[in-house]
């Protein structure tokens, strides 16, 4: 089933619970759900990176061969670098070195990808077409990763920007702005979760002092994230939206480093879109 060029690939970030979106992803490739329209934030992003590259099970390779790694994930990187994940790592040993990206695939995809990201002056989303991984590119994904109180601010496009699932945590309202009028969400929460407030304000206030849009964005998140999964409701109610979420709550953190949990989401998230996939060709035929 190829160029899927109607529908638009939603994919929400949380961390190492990521994985999970790994394994629906990986499902998608296999049977060649090739949707030319995806917007991801923050692990999202990183994951559909590998989906419009068509590089099966990179993404799993990536996070569980690495989550040991101190140069991937760590409080050491913490201290030395201002982010726990290791940015190096990340976006020079990876995809260059140890498990190769293919540069050739993603530019040759087709595919429009884009990436969320938070201003943290204005507090609202900012998105990026990412074409090609040049230094823009990965500097835009960089930010979209960059996690509040464990990652530096980044400084792109003129602009001071954190995590991209801040501002639009599952960034559906993208593509609908854009005209796209189906859509397949990934989520990593299951049904019937709902954010709460978040308990770390205080801390995010004092050290964020200077970033007033924000630490707005942040004490909103959960407003904004409950929101869209009304609407995400609805819509799926209309038969415009294809939800594929965990059929249960993964019990993973989102700084997980246990390789048979994270194992365990991967093979859930494969598994979770295996069963929905009949259905899933028959909406996106619609």
């Amino acid at each position: 089933m190829e160029n899927v060029e109607s529908t638009s690939l939603i994919l929400e970030g949380g961390g190492m619970r990521g994985v999970y979106t790994a394994g629906v992803l990986d499902l998608l490739l296999d049977e060649k759900i090739d949707i030319k329209y995806c917007v991801g934030v923050s692990a999202g992003a990183c994951n559909c990176i590998s989906y419009i590259s068509k590089q099966h099970k990179r993404n799993y390779r990536v996070n569980l061969n690495y989550i040991n790694d101190r140069r991937y994930l760590s409080f050491s990187n913490l201290i030395k670098t201002g982010s726990a994940f290791g940015m190096e790592m990340l976006f020079n040993i990876i995809p260059n070195e140890l498990e190769p990206f293919d540069h050739e695939g993603f530019k040759n995809s087709g595919a429009k990808f884009i990436v969320g990201a938070t201003n943290c002056r204005t507090g609202l989303p900012e998105f990026y077409h990412i074409k090609d991984f040049n230094e823009d590119g990965y500097d835009a994904i960089k930010a979209s990763i960059s996690l509040p109180l464990v990652a530096k601010v980044i400084d792109f496009d003129n602009k001071k920007l954190m995590d991209g699932g801040i501002a639009a945590p599952i960034p559906i309202q993208k593509a609908i702005d854009d005209g796209i009028k189906k859509h397949v969400v990934i989520l990593t929460q299951h049904k019937g979760y709902r954010k709460g407030k978040n308990k770390m304000m205080p801390i995010i206030k004092r050290k964020y002092k200077n970033h007033q849009g924000l630490i707005n964005a942040m004490e909103n998140r959960y407003k904004i994230y409950n929101d869209t999964l009304d609407k995400i409701d609805e819509l799926e109610a209309e038969g415009k939206c294809f939800v594929i979420r965990p059929s249960s709550p993964l019990e993973v953190s989102r700084f997980e480093k246990d390789k048979e949990k994270l194992e365990l989401i991967y093979n859930q998230g494969y598994e979770d879109a295996k069963k929905l996939s009949a259905d899933l060709k028959k909406f996106l035929e619609i």
